[in-house]
Parts: structure tokens; C-alpha cells; sequence
């Protein structure tokens, strides 16, 4: 039983057969619904996905981060060893094409625990399993699903998405990328640019237009790096996240076959907008994890280990701001970002909801990897403890899925279209 997206506990009703709590559309019989409302567990199945993916990143995915961060690396054998061995890719996907059949609830539980450890390692995650199988799953046709779905689940192939482009990023839609018609096939020509997992990506979903004049019709296509004409550019070197790859893509006179349609001609925007959210969510729910970590370590050393003047850090008043704020400040946006999951289905937009938790949870995230770095002084700043490391990866979570500045003003135009009196 679970507690699927977008549904909200309403009510109760006492049929002949007992009593009965509407989900949304969902009926449980009262013996089977939790006496108690978890928002960050909603039901067993979630708290068990919890307890597996905190093990595993706490021994397995923290015992490499400092390695492959320092390598500038991506480690491919512990990406499918979460397929493979934990079934962690296709969380939204259904049961009939091999998925777990959950919700945004459980990928924002994933990204944040994972993110405790190794924020970089769980952008590639992200990448793969929110940018590629999600979307994938969402809008792809059966056959589709039956030819890439086993590939990324199993973890034997890597998935990616294409959309920010060389001189295109906040401003989606002026990507330049064309997609011509020449047959059974279309001839896409363009670049994409920082793309996470594109240098050892296998599959992508590609933004592109079949008008260079067009404005707002975009078509999504899936793009196999087999294809002639994919080329990969340059890695980028990178402040953060440096565990995860990122790269330019080309793509020069690359046929596609017309079967790869993901979206009907010029219909690919709203499905990119759709995506987008539960990206932001995610994110969010990675800056959540940062913070978390942050204030474990720092509490940790200033409450138990450092001592000045005779008494522990913790007994000074600015350091006890720094903790205090940080705290609280963590489990505000922690609240926002599992209320808004809480909401989310593929089927009905949440611009607003996902914009404002990104937004909240960046920022939050940055002050908190800061205060930790403060508090714990000259060894913050060193490699010794992992909260010099957590700053860096935060940092591009501001910017990466629509900038912070984006959010802002995507959230005055939701906004607007809720309180504007009509003139």
C-alpha cells in the first residue's frame, strides 16, 4: 500500500464493513492505515526505503566520496551496483515495466540520504533516474518504454537529458538545437551544454526545434550516443560535483530515428516544464541532505570534541546562533520540500510548489555548509572533515534546474496568475 503523489488524507467513512480513510482517490481500511501522519514517511514502504538507502550511503557511498572527489571521477561500478543490487532506478516507474510503482515522496527520501555523503555521486543520480527514467516513463509510448526502460533500470546503461545549451541556459526556450525531417528520420544539429552524465552517458532525452524561427514549439526526442554524428566535448572542470561527469554534447548531422519521438512535433514543452518540477524537488531534497550532514558535524564537534577557555564551543552564544539557525532553518525547508512531494503527480503541474522549495533549500543549504565551515574554524576549511566539500557541492545546486534568480520569477508570475483581479 502507498500513499500515491498528490494524495491528501480527507476523510473518514463508516461503511457496513468498518471504517474507511480516503486517501485522495484511494480508500484503506482503518486496521491498515498508520495511526500517525509521518510527512517524511508516509507509509512503511517509505520508512523501509529509508532504512536501506541510509545503510548503504552511510558505509558504501561514504567510504569513496573523498576519493572520486579528489580523482575528479565518476564511479560507474557504484552507480549500477544501485540498480543492480538495490533496485533504486525507476522509483515512479510501474510495476509492469520493472519499477518500484512509488512517488516523488521516495525520490526526495533517496536524493536527501544519499546526499548526507555524496552530493556529487547523487547528482549523477539524479541525471539518470529523474531526468531520463522519469521522464522517459512519463511520456514515452509502450514500445519505448519496452526498448530503454530494462537498460536504465538494471543500471547497464546510463541516462541523461539535454536542454541547456552553449548560449541558452535560464532561457529554455531559445535553444537553438534543430531537428529536420528527412524521411523516416530527423537530422538534429546543436550543442548542449553542461550536461551531468554526458560524458559516459548512454541514452539521452534531447530538447530541440524543428523551426529555428519558433518560439515556443520544442520537440523531445531520445538520442542513443551510438548515433553517428553524437559527439562528446571537453569535461568540464568544476568547483564542485566533481565526482559526477559533465560535458558538452554535438551533434552534427545526427539521424534520429522518428520512432524516438518522445513528444508529438512541437509538443515537447509542456512535458519539459512537468519534469522540470520534480527535478527542482530533488535538488531541494539534496540541499536538505548537505544541511543535514552539516549540522551532524558540526554539532558533533562543537557540543563533544572542541573545547576553548574551558568549555565546549557549544557553550558560546555565537556559536550556539550558528547551530540554532542552522537547525532550524534545516527543518523548515526540509518541511516545505516533503509537503511539496507530498503533492506532486505526473499529471498535474506544481510550479509554484517546486519553485519555492528549490529556492528555500539552495539557499538554506549554502548558509548551513557555511556555519558548519565556521564553526569548526581552520578544520572546516580543511579536507579532514567533509564540510568544505559539502559548500562546494552545494553551491551549484542554486544554479543548476533553473537559477534561484529563475525561481523567483517563476514564482511572481504563479503568483500573479493566482491573485491578479481581472481588469
Amino acid at each position: 500500500m502507498f500513499y500515491q503523489a498528490g494524495l491528501v488524507v480527507t476523510k473518514f467513512l463508516f461503511p457496513t464493513g468498518g471504517p474507511v480513510l480516503i486517501v485522495g482517490a484511494m480508500s484503506i481500511p482503518v486496521t491498515d492505515a498508520p495511526m500517525t501522519f509521518d510527512l517524511f514517511n508516509p507509509t512503511q514502504a517509505h520508512q523501509e526505503l529509508r532504512e536501506v538507502i541510509a545503510r548503504f550511503a552511510s558505509g558504501v557511498i561514504e567510504e569513496q566520496a573523498r576519493e572520486y572527489d579528489e580523482q575528479e571521477k565518476f564511479n560507474i561500478d557504484l552507480f549500477r551496483r544501485l540498480g543492480q543490487e538495490l533496485g533504486l532506478f525507476g522509483l515512479t516507474v510501474s510495476a509492469e515495466f520493472g519499477g518500484a510503482e512509488m512517488d516523488a515522496i521516495a525520490e526526495v527520501i533517496v536524493h536527501e540520504e544519499m546526499s548526507r555523503f555524496d552530493p556529487a555521486f547523487t547528482l549523477s543520480y539524479l541525471a539518470h533516474e529523474v531526468l531520463f527514467v522519469n521522464n522517459l516513463f512519463i511520456n514515452a509510448n509502450d514500445d519505448q518504454r519496452r526498448k530503454y526502460l530494462p537498460g536504465v533500470l538494471d543500471g547497464s546503461r546510463i541516462g541523461g537529458m539535454g536542454m541547456t545549451e552553449p548560449s541558452v541556459g535560464t532561457d529554455v526556450l531559445g535553444l537553438s538545437t534543430v531537428a529536420t525531417r528527412k524521411g523516416d528520420r530527423f537530422v538534429l544539429n546543436g550543442a548542449k551544454q553542461f550536461i551531468t552524465n554526458g560524458y559516459e552517458g548512454d541514452y539521452f532525452i534531447v530538447y530541440a526545434k524543428l523551426d529555428n524561427n519558433s518560439r515556443r514549439e520544442i520537440t523531445s526526442f531520445i538520442v542513443e550516443s551510438s548515433y553517428d554524428g553524437f559527439k562528446v566535448g571537453k569535461k568540464e572542470e568544476k568547483m564542485g560535483m566533481k565526482a559526477s561527469s559533465t560535458a558538452v554534447l554535438f551533434f552534427e548531422d545526427m539521424e534520429v530515428p522518428a520512432e524516438n519521438l518522445l513528444s508529438p512535433e512541437n509538443q515537447g514543452m509542456s512535458s519539459m516544464m512537468r519534469n522540470l518540477e520534480i527535478e527542482r524537488v530533488t535538488l531541494a531534497a539534496m540541499s536538505i541532505g548537505i544541511a543535514l550532514r552539516c549540522i551532524d558535524v558540526m554539532a558533533d564537534y562543537a557540543i563533544n570534541d572542541r573545547q576553548a577557555f574551558g568549555k565546549h564551543l557549544s557553550a558560546f552564544g555565537q556559536i550556539q546562533r550558528l547551530m540554532a539557525e542552522s537547525y532550524a532553518d534545516c527543518m523548515a525547508a526540509r518541511a516545505l520540500v516533503y509537503n511539496t512531494a507530498l503533492r506532486m503527480n505526473p499529471h498535474e503541474r506544481n510550479s509554484l510548489g517546486a519553485a519555492s522549495a528549490k529556492l528555500v533549500a539552495t539557499q538554506m543549504a549554502e548558509r548551513v555548509a557555511r556555519n558548519a565551515i565556521q564553526v569548526l574554524g581552520g578544520y572546516g576549511y580543511v579536507r579532514e572533515y567533509p564540510v568544505e566539500r559539502l559548500l562546494r557541492d552545494a553551491i551549484l545546486l542554486s544554479i543548476g534546474g533553473g537559477t534561484n534568480e529563475a525561481m523567483q520569477k517563476n514564482i511572481i508570475g504563479d503568483l500573479r496568475a493566482k491573485y491578479e483581479r481581472a481588469q
